[in-house]
């Protein structure tokens, strides 16, 4: 029987891409479901896909919305129970580098990878605490390695990495019995790339190109990578990493954490290696 079957799993960024896939498997596997996005019709899609009935309900949140994310758990555990487990999956994207990226752009990565991450956390905790639950964060191989023109998201990425790991340490040290997972997938197959607000190109290159770097480069079906992040949930790992592209670049990151990225430039180009 599944860890998840009957209890009360919130899942934020649900109305596409691997929330909208957490909300499919869950849902497989019995378990009830507190879904939210800022797009609404993509959440609509999402309720429509999954069926659920009556056990699961379904909120526009902008975690960027501070008073919104205080108010969210009251009428989680209104509609169906105190959470047992958080997914935070929202985020977001921008492409451009540091000279050139306005720094409105650059706060509005923070502001939703990161501090949405903190104010789900921080507004579920009692209620995680309370059914020695599990909340699952999501960084990226992007929270590991750095990587050019996305200097704000690995920043917010790495952020929730280090909050994440710190998290868990104090939860252990309280004998809360609340389960921290940090995340760090490397390309899955969904639309974040292309979805993805262009703030700066630099001359010859182009958008179109870009994402078609990234389609060849995400070698992971979604199906697939949420499976590796539930898997790790059920077992409590304080860390889960998807895919062999980012296992390949933690590994070479921790052996050569200043001269990683030559290997990495090799790994690029020749795609076929990954």
């Amino acid at each position: 029987m599944s860890v998840f079957r009957d209890k009360v799993c919130v899942i934020t960024g649900a109305a596409s891409g691997m929330g909208r896939e957490l909300a499919r498997q869950l849902c497989a596997q019995g378990a009830v479901l507190a879904i939210s996005d800022i797009d609404a019709a993509g959440l609509e899609a999402t309720r429509e896909m999954i069926g659920g009935g009556n056990r699961i309900l379904v909120d526009v949140l902008d975690v960027a919305n501070k008073q919104a994310v205080l108010d969210y758990p009251a009428k989680v555990e209104a509609a169906l129970g105190a959470a047992d487990y958080v997914f935070n999956n929202a985020g977001m994207t921008r492409v451009g580098d540091v000279i050139n990226t306005p720094l409105e752009s650059m706060e509005q990565v923070i502001d939703v990878n990161f501090w949405g991450v903190v104010r789900m956390t921080k507004a579920f905790l009692p209620q995680l605490i309370e059914t020695k639950g599990v909340v699952t964060n999501i960084s990226s191989l992007f929270g590991l390695i750095a990587y050019t023109g996305q200097a704000h998201y690995c920043a917010s990425k790495f952020a929730v990495r280090g909050f994440t790991e710190t998290l868990a340490l104090e939860m252990e040290g309280l004998g809360t019995g609340v389960g921290v997972c940090c995340v760090h997938p490397g390309g899955v197959k969904t639309n974040v790339a292309r979805n993805a607000v262009v703030d700066f190109i630099p001359s010859g290159q182009s958008k179109a190109a870009m994402d078609e770097d990234f389609d060849t480069l995400a070698i992971t079906p979604v199906d697939k990578a949420v499976k590796t992040i539930l898997d790790g949930t059920a077992r409590r790992k304080r860390r889960i990493v998807v895919g062999s592209d980012a296992k390949i670049a933690s590994f070479l990151q921790r052996l050569m954490p200043v001269r990683y990225q030559t290997i990495l430039n090799f790994y690029t180009k020749d795609k076929s290696a990954l």
